[in-house]
């Protein structure tokens, strides 16, 4: 049986620094997508937005402080292929115009860019790709209006003649609308053609709109106003409606799915849940220099070479001088208040002391959304106060060129989300593959793949599920992690070098072993786009509709608490 044709949707995809058409872990996953898609040669295509001011460019003004920047972007690298499509959104007919990256370019398989910054729109309407998740929500609506009904309609123009829609979280829905429109409102059509990602359980992370704005944005594709309530409700839930309008979806790690299962379960006529652990691209991410088949001595000396040269672009961005034999500690992802980079630094006498020993240096880096005013004065906080620290640095521009320097250059990728709102956390995975050990909140992927004193470090204690004020779990989740630095990390770092290029191997191998997103897109084909009990017609109904994620391939522990 010949593998279906898919069409993967997502508001942002990371192929590479030169091509600023992403914001952070989202894009990241997608690029990762892509790039072994085309690395296996399996029939798919990108779709996405092409950003002319990209997400924002980050960077310390003159007061020292953290400066949100928008910078125009031209490429020349981009196939125009003669293609523009008409949509309408708020009262206007938007002209959209497609681009090709070439799967050349960069590995991938193609990826098709859409744009309405050109001549012909109106000032509003090209402004609609200007910024990737802009903060007003008349843009915000159309840009995923544009992305998904007009990214139908391109593939369409162009012959691509898809088999599968994977929307790539709730951003895509209207090309499931779309096809809706198509099939005459035969909504067993549509599911046949569409799955779902749904990525986290953050509130924020699932779309709301009152159904009246989404109708006067065009989001619907000509559905009336009640059959979108009937899928979404009148304050409408793009999540919900994915999860009713899919024929199957995915959550992003085994807990994820047990998460997702637990938080969309009075959802009626909801498709099942299954259970894909993310993982991110090798070919992309790992340093040509590592591998777990190397001695330990060629391990420890080139993890001291990375991080050399990492403490190089330190010194010249931040005038901080690291040393590369000491213990470096990295916290790099987005600036959400839920990732909590702030709580190694809770207790200010414990850190200290180890800074002033020279014990550890610590790497802050991320982005904040532009318009989270928490995340900014987070990222300014925690910027002030590294300039009166030893061994401290908050750095800005994290995008892929740093993100990769990091994970290379960091001896421990720290992770601290407050459970259980990372989905899956997919940095430290590339982390790994560099022979960074992760220590993290036993939370997202950290369950399958972080083994204590295997590869790792997981923050796990008793108690660990029950319900307490936030206050109290912050200061659980900082002296458990604190007792772990000083009682297992730091000892085993400066004494027992041999047990540290170990556990360095371990986090490698098993990061080439399973968090390889050449894994996670065979896994897709299989589970996702073609699922095997789908296509077995003497399957009955209870095996169609077996629910993967409600038997996990991990047995730790089972996420009964959570409401």
């Amino acid at each position: 049986m010949s593998l279906p044709s898919v069409a993967y949707f997502s508001m942002e995809i990371a192929l590479d620094q030169s091509l600023k058409t992403y914001s952070g872990g989202l894009g990241f996953l997608a690029g990762s997508h892509m790039l072994s898609a085309g690395y296996l040669q399996m029939p798919m295509v990108g779709v996405t937005m092409l950003w002319s001011y990209g997400y924002y460019d980050q960077r310390i003004d003159h007061t020292g402080n953290v400066e949100v920047a928008y910078i125009r972007k031209y490429y020349d690298f981009l196939t125009d292929i003669n293609v523009t499509v008409e949509v309408d959104t708020f009262g206007e007919k938007v002209k959209v115009k497609a681009y090709r990256v070439e799967p050349e370019m960069f590995g991938a398989c193609p990826v098709y860019l859409l744009t309405t910054d050109i001549e012909g729109n109106s000032e509003w309407a090209r402004r609609i790709s200007h910024r990737l998740y802009d903060g007003d929500e008349r843009i915000r609506i159309a840009q995923e209006t544009i992305l998904g009904i007009a990214g139908i309609r391109v593939l369409q123009q162009v012959g691509y003649n898809f088999e599968v829609v994977h929307m790539n979280e709730g951003h895509a829905l209207p090309a499931a609308f779309e096809l809706l429109r198509q099939y005459n409102g035969n909504l067993d059509e549509v599911r046949k053609k569409t799955v779902f990602t749904t990525h986290t359980p953050v509130a924020a992370g699932n779309e709301v709109h009152w159904v009246d704005t989404l109708l006067q944005g065009g989001f619907f594709a000509g559905c009336s106003r009640e059959r979108a309530i009937e899928l979404g409700g009148e304050n409408f839930s793009l999540t919900v409606a994915a999860l009713r309008m899919s024929r199957i979806a995915n959550a992003v790690s085994q807990l994820h799915g047990l998460v997702a299962n637990k938080m969309w379960e009075w959802v009626d006529g909801r498709c099942p849940i299954r259970a894909i652990t993310n993982a991110v691209n090798l070919h992309y991410w790992q340093d040509k220099r590592i591998s777990g088949d190397d001695s330990y001595e060629k391990l420890l000396a080139t993890k001291r070479e990375m991080k050399v040269k990492l403490f190089k672009y330190i010194a010249n961005v931040a005038g901080k001088r690291f040393n590369p034999d000491v213990l470096t500690i990295t916290w790099a992802r987005r600036f959400a208040d839920y990732k909590r980079a702030w709580l190694i630094l809770m207790d200010k006498d414990r850190i200290n002391k180890l800074l002033d020993e020279n014990k550890v240096q610590i790497i802050f880096a991320g982005k904040f959304h532009p318009d989270d005013v928490m995340g900014k004065e987070m990222f300014n906080k925690l910027l002030n106060r590294s300039h009166g620290l030893k061994n401290v640095v908050v750095l800005p521009g994290y995008e892929l060129s740093l993100s990769g320097m990091l994970k290379r250059g960091s001896d421990i990728w720290l992770n601290t989300p407050l459970r259980p709102f990372e989905a899956s956390g997919t940095s430290g995975m590339s982390a790994n593959a560099n022979g960074a050990l992760h220590l993290s909140i036993y939370d997202g992927w950290t369950v399958e793949g972080t083994f204590n004193g295997i590869n790792g470090y997981a923050i796990e204690y008793e108690g660990l599920d029950d319900e307490m004020p936030w206050e109290e779990r912050h200061w659980k989740d900082h002296e458990c992690m604190m007792d772990i630095i000083e009682n297992q990390i730091i000892p085993t770092y400066y004494n027992n070098k041999d047990e540290w290029a170990r556990m360095m191997r371990q986090a490698i191998r098993t990061a080439e072993a399973y968090f390889n997103s050449d894994r996670m897109v065979v896994e897709y084909y299989n589970r996702l786009y073609k699922p095997i009990a789908h296509d077995d017609p003497s399957a009955g109904e209870e095996k169609k509709e077996m629910n993967i994620s409600e038997t996990p391939t991990f047995d730790a522990w089972t996420y009964s608490n959570i409401k």
